[in-house]
């Protein structure tokens, strides 16, 4: 069970937020302030725009470095040995079948900060995500999306 300030990671979601973290604090940092260095150059800082956009990257750059740091401060990693092939949980990649359509999909669980439906990673706490929490292959499930509802059935359970 998670308490409310704990963000829910797998091991690789965890790995890319670090080396993000660490691309924006060794990289990005120097290649901002090189730009406000140069911008400089330009004239008066009120009416610089060079100047103006490179503060406002540095000030967007800034937040996401104390955002990454937060989550990974509150990150609570789920092992890959933790996660099992019985039911679905976070971690599991789970093959359904839409009932209507035949079209399968395989879905990796995970938390929020890591969801990214292009590469078919979805969040627990979406509708999808959480209608297949718990179940177990075979199961049947009725999902309300936004474009409807899914008639879906899980054919498999991976790690």
């Amino acid at each position: 069970m998670t308490t409310e300030n704990e963000i829910v990671l797998t091991a690789e979601g965890f790995n890319r937020i670090e080396q993000e973290l660490e691309h924006l604090r060794t990289v990005h940092r120097r290649e901002i302030a090189e730009r406000i260095k140069e911008s400089k150059q330009f004239g008066e800082l009120s009416e610089n725009s060079e100047y103006e956009d490179a503060k406002n990257e540095q000030a967007f750059v800034e937040g996401r470095i104390l955002e990454l740091k937060r989550v990974l401060h509150n990150a609570l990693v789920i092992d890959e040995g933790d996660v099992t092939t019985d039911r679905v949980g976070i971690g599991s990649k789970v093959k359904v079948r839409d009932l209507d359509t035949n079209d399968q999909w395989v879905y990796t669980i995970v938390g929020s900060i890591e969801a990214d439906p292009t590469e078919e990673r979805i969040s627990n706490e979406s509708p999808v995500g959480e209608a297949l929490m718990e179940k177990k292959v075979g199961d049947r499930l009725t999902v309300e999306t936004p474009s409807g509802e899914m008639h879906l059935k899980i054919v498999k359970i991976t790690k």
